[in-house]
């Protein structure tokens, strides 16, 4: 993945789409538990989570993509996503004077 497209994706203000999902009733009061507990505001944002989580992953296995794996791991040793930002801003910067 491109340093500019993990740029867009570190944006807070993206812009959203609503979708209706059919998810059982207990998958929901479980997410509801568990979010707080992990720091999340609500189940919505935890399961947005979840879901880039998981399509990160299945983007980086089907392109093999290092940059994708680096910010993650980054982000296991707790590099913020501003720092992170930041970094990807630089490189490509460097990359467009180069």
């Amino acid at each position: 993945m491109k340093a500019e497209v993990l740029k867009k994706r570190l944006d807070k203000n993206r812009p959203m789409t609503t979708i209706t999902i059919r998810i059982p009733e207990d998958v929901i009061e479980d997410l509801k538990r568990v979010a707080p507990l992990l720091g999340f505001s609500g189940y919505q944002p935890l399961v947005r989570a979840y879901m880039g989580q998981g399509l990160r992953a299945d983007i980086e296995q089907l392109e093999g993509d290092t940059v994708s794996t680096l910010i993650a791991s980054l982000k296991r040793h707790g590099v913020s996503d501003e720092i992170i930002g930041e970094a990807l801003s630089e490189a490509t910067e460097r990359g467009r004077n180069s």
